[in-house]
């Protein structure tokens, strides 16, 4: 009992410690022996945010792929983007853990007390080459998502999923079995995984990723149907700083692209969509930036045609504190409606 108490003693001192040591570090890590280190990280971030227009999103605090007409000139001002994370590595095993609270199932209101609680974003095991839980889907390449105030900038034309899944990687090799759900159709017969397989090439220069999707969508009709889609994304240096990011999707991605801009099957026919997204981030000096994006979406059956653009700028006053500003867009044309929107962000990261 001593012994162990003496040991949780070590531990609590080298936390507090490491605190204090790394203050102005990108996180906080505490080697807890030779084989085994505890890492917390996260961000806290508040935004101000005006929307005018008519058309709302689906969500309180950003744009996803799908808005709802609705006449609207609203300011709000919010932290629930806010998030933390925890790390254990013991040997070649890690376990990773994340939650915000940007789920919908709030537990207060904006009269009293604007709380919200926490969701679950990954909660993966990783063991050498294989990771067994969830996290961005394989499809994915998120170094090519842009820099925005606005929560992943132009979602509506970007792979965006986080699900569970079993993944294989060797080298820029990635092949996964995921979680199945046929949007919009029967997902009680779901009984075949989605299966995604990747490559990314890497270099100086940047990177670039081929990603392929096979799927079985299941209809309320009662029908199966095969689904095939494609990516190409990728993040390129532009000089010693600057970058350019992309993001080209086809085929029948469904719920893979766009959050719900598209999805997987209209009227028991499985949907095909045409994505891009392309970004640039500029940097003016070593603590100030920019960032003008645009991102579109549209579908073959459904006829949703979606688009989001946007411009900031972002000025670092500390390497973790970063304060921005930007301006932007959001187009539904299939239903003739838009909104502008200007955001005030401050964020912390640790």
């Amino acid at each position: 009992m001593l012994l162990q108490k003496l040991k949780m003693n070590r531990i609590a001192t080298a936390i507090a410690l490491t605190a204090i040591a790394t203050t102005a570090q990108a996180g906080y890590k505490v080697k807890l022996s030779d084989k085994d280190t505890l890492e917390f990280g996260g961000y806290v971030k508040a935004d101000l945010r005006h929307v005018n227009g008519d058309v709302n999103s689906l969500v309180d605090d950003y744009w996803i792929g799908l808005g709802v007409p609705a006449d609207i000139s609203r300011t709000e001002l919010s932290a629930r983007e806010s998030r933390f994370n925890t790390k254990y590595t013991h040997g070649d095993v890690v376990g990773f853990i994340e939650m915000d609270f940007l789920g919908s199932n709030a537990t207060g209101n904006e009269i009293v007390s604007n709380s919200y609680s926490p969701r679950l974003r990954h909660a993966f095991i990783k063991y050498k080459n294989v990771l067994v839980g969830q996290t961005w889907t394989t499809f994915a390449n998120t170094s090519a998502l842009a820099e925005a105030a606005d929560f992943g900038g132009p979602l509506v034309a970007a792979a965006f999923i986080r699900q569970t899944q079993v993944r294989y990687t060797n080298g820029g090799f990635a092949l996964a079995v995921e979680n199945p759900e046929s949007d919009k159709g029967d997902n009680l017969n779901d009984s075949v995984p989605d299966l995604v397989g990747k490559y990314t090439f890497k270099g100086d220069w940047g990177n670039v990723s081929v990603a392929a999707l096979f799927r079985e969508l299941n209809s309320v009709d009662g029908e199966s149907h095969n689904a095939f889609g494609y990516g190409v994304a990728g993040r390129i240096k532009v000089g010693d700083k600057n970058d350019v990011r992309f993001q080209i999707h086809g085929g029948e991605t469904g719920r893979y692209v766009g959050v719900v801009a598209a999805r997987d099957l209209h009227n028991n026919e499985v949907e095909e969509t045409e994505s891009y997204l392309v970004s640039y981030r500029h940097f003016w000096s070593d603590g100030v930036r920019s960032n003008v994006f645009y991102g579109h979406t549209e579908t073959d059956l459904a006829k949703a045609d979606r688009s989001h653009w946007g411009v900031n700028l972002f000025k670092n006053y500390t390497p973790q504190l970063a304060i921005g500003f930007e301006v932007g867009n959001f187009d539904q044309a299939d239903m003739d409606i838009d909104s502008d929107y200007a955001q005030l962000t401050a964020k912390y990261s640790f």
